[in-house]
């Protein structure tokens, strides 16, 4: 029986001349992976829907044995929020989807999180080009992995509770103030943070996710959006 899933493009591999796996999160079953074939044909107009972080609308042809992936026999964009040919918002959706690809590969259900994809993306496509610090924060609610709150001026990004000594370079009392203020705040989204405040808050996020993320190594496109909002 054919099964029809609306999700969010995480990442694609052109597989083959003509064919791409495509890695997408839904709000039903998590992450997943999908064979579509065909999409890069020259007929084939769908390729234009590989770009990250789109939602899209797919039926999939289930799977004939446990070994294999379903395949996608029909794909369709929901919706077009956005200027494509706007390259900052293309930086933090490349960013974005990157860094979600990594943390999100072991949630088979999670619709907490995929609210929360929606919630970024209408922050960022209504001009907050910084909402994905806020949202890389966010992630770590959904996923548990919150430091626990404390009088300490200073978050120890290993043990994620604050102390009252530095432990590390990236935790400054400036930095640490930040993550409780996006902790306590009622909308995230809310929180301004200048350019250079927030890449240093960014890279203490990359920092306590290594901690905390088994695996997880700073996405390629880091330097990227630094590099962009510089």
């Amino acid at each position: 029986m054919m099964q029809n899933q609306v999700c969010f493009l995480l990442s694609y591999i052109k597989y083959g001349d003509n064919d791409a796996v495509l890695h997408c999160f839904s709000k039903d079953a998590g992450y997943q992976s999908f064979f579509a074939r065909g999409i890069y044909s020259a007929r084939n107009k769908k390729k234009a829907y590989l770009f990250p972080l789109n939602q899209i609308g797919i039926t999939v042809v289930p799977r004939r044995n446990s070994g294999g992936i379903p395949t996608i026999s029909k794909i369709e964009m929901v919706s077009q929020d956005y200027d494509f040919a706007d390259v900052k918002v293309n930086t933090v959706l490349l960013f974005v989807a990157d860094f979600l690809n990594q943390v999100l590969r072991e949630e088979t259900h999670h619709s907490n999180t995929y609210s929360e994809i929606g919630r970024f993306l209408n922050a960022l496509y209504s001009g907050d080009l910084g909402a994905y610090t806020a949202f890389i924060f966010k992630i770590l609610s959904c996923q548990g992995l919150s430091p626990l709150p404390g009088d300490g001026n200073y978050l120890d990004p290993e043990s994620g509770t604050f102390s009252a000594s530095q432990t590390h370079s990236f935790f400054t009392e400036e930095i640490s103030a930040v993550w409780k203020q996006l902790a306590s705040a009622a909308d995230i989204y809310d929180v301004a943070l200048k350019r250079p405040l927030r890449r240093s808050f960014l890279d203490s996020l990359m920092l306590y996710y290594k901690f905390h993320v088994t695996g997880f190594s700073e996405p390629n496109s880091l330097e990227i959006i630094h590099q962009v909002y510089e």
